[in-house]
């Protein structure tokens, strides 16, 4: 286990608080799109985003970056701002978030915007992408990484399941997958739609490394990470404990805010709990 200094740390919970702002502004100004689980996908994206990933902003398409796949493309926001804070496109394109002719589309889209791997949206399918990434740099002897995050709901999805078996069969140890479980979906929490539980375990029953963490706690996310470059012969599934509209207090746990976007109020409101200019 690295011993990540406090700097580190609070660097990336800085850079976290930032990416939350953005989502505020973009959602708000768009009228549209789906706050709660780009905030409680936050840490997580940050994480990977600033600290890591091996990426390069100003060449995108470096033949040994790792590549980061949003299964849950509803999260879109928060996986745009850490582009443009890391140098992917200008910070002021983000208030053009959804609307006409953007390259800032309500789910992400690897033909508009640099960064982008995977165009997702359509639940069940990014683990698989993923898969597939992670065998074709195994069959290229590449060394690079790639990382995923799912929707706790998306784990009904069949597809998960295939991926999961594949995953498995074909000992990628190169791929690390998120479940961002903060136990609510469109229609109502997890468990009461459809029970995804014991989740650890199936994972576990599938050949996964399963790691289990506080998705908002970035000492484990890290720990979490190094965790999984040190596994070998099994892909690994992160099961991050998050909750829905992390930092904000209206919005936390609070089912209205996976669709719905904050009014004038309610965004100056959580601007201000997030100490960012209103």
């Amino acid at each position: 286990m690295v011993a990540y200094p406090a700097d580190v740390i609070a660097e990336l919970e800085r850079k976290a608080n930032l990416i939350r702002s953005h989502v505020i502004r973009m959602t708000r100004a768009a009228g549209s799109g789906h706050p709660g689980g780009s905030l409680s996908s936050t840490d997580l994206i940050s994480a990977l985003f600033f600290k890591v990933m091996n990426h390069r902003p100003s060449d995108p398409y470096w033949d040994d970056r790792d590549r980061f796949v949003l299964s849950k493309g509803h999260a879109a926001p928060a996986y745009y701002a850490a582009l443009a804070e890391s140098g992917y496109f200008p910070i002021d394109e983000l208030m053009t978030l959804r609307k006409l002719n953007t390259r800032l589309q309500g789910h992400p889209s690897m033909n508009k915007l640099p960064g982008v791997e995977m165009s997702t949206g359509s639940l069940g399918q990014g683990l698989s992408v993923a898969n597939g990434m992670g065998l074709a740099a195994k069959l290229d002897r590449k060394t690079h990484r790639i990382y995923c995050i799912c929707g706790d709901g998306e784990m009904q999805s069949g597809q998960i399941w295939e991926a999961a078996m594949l995953g498995a069969h074909f000992e990628l140890d190169n791929v690390t997958a998120f479940v961002d479980r903060n136990m609510l979906q469109i229609d109502g929490p997890t468990e009461k739609i459809m029970s995804i539980e014991p989740l650890a375990d199936k994972w576990k029953a599938f050949g996964w490394n399963v790691i289990e963490i506080d998705g908002h706690d970035m000492r484990q996310i890290l720990d979490a990470c190094d965790r999984a470059k040190d596994t070998r012969s099994k892909p690994t599934m992160v099961i991050a404990h998050t909750v829905k509209g992390k930092g904000v207090s209206f919005m936390e746990n609070a089912l209205s805010f996976h669709g719905k976007t904050p009014n004038e109020e309610e965004a100056k409101k959580a601007l201000k709990e997030l100490g960012g200019e209103q």
